[in-house]
């Protein structure tokens, strides 16, 4: 039986949670929908894999400390708290039910994530359910990402998996620094780019939380990312306690979706479909987006302007 610890947001754009999944375990999960398309066009779950996060990526607040890998039961545990709130027959009417394993955690570190994936067809009478899988594709998962490939084309095939793999910038050394761990180089990704995409799929998303001075050469990417097969998501860096004792500054201005870049028209001549991905400025004040963690939030001496001004509620 789970607890609810605390809680933070707004029911039009998103909810935060922080639960307890087994004793002195925390992990935090989030619904949110995108306006102005409401919940029964696309809802958004995203779901903890770890109990904090061994990467420590400067720009990400869920790492800095780790305690371990939540079960299967206990990832299941937070979808189903989810959607038992909005849809206790667990019958999920949203044209795209989109379950992303990106809060808290590196996904391929823990193979319970892979039991989920099979499972999660057989849970819920959703025919808009599409899994989305974040990696930075640490060393030593290939074992991980082999099964992936053979569950997404067993339930997951025909545009209903997403598959993201945060890069950041295109420059090796700079990518360490954003990344501190070992990981698959731009080779390995591509490799296993060609392998897991099928006609009728999803391209494989390159992501880049792009902040000043990270390049992003097209000339690199072509190397290795074959543009029919990989799309790149460019996205602001959100405002958290990590990016700014890192002095990290985003590239993108995330209260604008109209200005113009020149490393996304230099990756549109290079023939990428390239999405420009803001949301909306509430997520990053509730604290819902990617690389935020309300937890990191609570425990903060001298609170950021600009993210994370949501009360919390905690609960008895």
């Amino acid at each position: 039986m789970i607890k609810i610890h605390a809680s933070a947001g707004n029911e039009d754009f998103a909810m935060v949670y922080i639960i307890e999944t087994s004793p002195g375990n925390l992990v935090e999960c989030v619904e949110s929908v995108q306006p102005p398309l409401p919940r029964e066009k696309k809802w958004v779950l995203l779901v903890s894999t770890m109990f904090g996060c061994p990467i420590g990526c400067l720009m990400c607040d869920a790492g800095g400390h780790y305690n371990g890998k939540p079960s299967k039961q206990e990832i299941l545990d937070q979808i189903d708290f989810l959607v038992d709130k909005r849809f206790p027959t667990r019958n999920i009417p949203c044209e795209q039910f989109k379950i992303q394993f990106a809060r808290m955690g590196e996904p391929s570190l823990n193979k319970e994530v892979l039991d989920v994936l099979e499972e999660l067809p057989l849970r819920y009478q959703a025919p808009g359910l599409m899994p989305s899988i974040s990696t930075v594709a640490p060393a030593g998962t290939e074992r991980f990402f082999n099964k992936l490939l053979e569950i997404k084309q067993e339930h997951y095939s025909n545009g209903h998996f997403q598959f993201q793999v945060s890069l950041h910038t295109t420059d090796p050394d700079l990518r360490d620094r954003f990344i501190p761990v070992k990981k698959w180089s731009f080779a390995q990704i591509g490799e296993y780019g060609e392998r897991f995409y099928s006609p009728g799929d999803r391209k494989l998303t390159l992501n880049f939380a792009l902040a000043d001075g990270m390049p992003v050469a097209p000339a690199v990417l072509l190397t290795y990312f074959d543009p029919g097969k990989f799309l790149i998501k460019i996205t602001p860096l959100n405002p958290t306690y990590r990016a700014r004792e890192n002095d990290l500054v985003s590239y993108i201005n995330p209260l604008s979706a109209v200005e113009k870049y020149e490393i996304i028209q230099a990756l549109q001549e290079s023939g990428y479909q390239v999405i420009l991905s803001i949301g909306e400025t509430e997520e990053n004040l509730i604290g819902s987006n990617c690389g935020q963690y309300l937890r990191r939030h609570l425990l903060a001496e001298a609170p950021i302007e600009d993210g994370y001004t949501y009360q919390v509620n905690e609960s008895p």
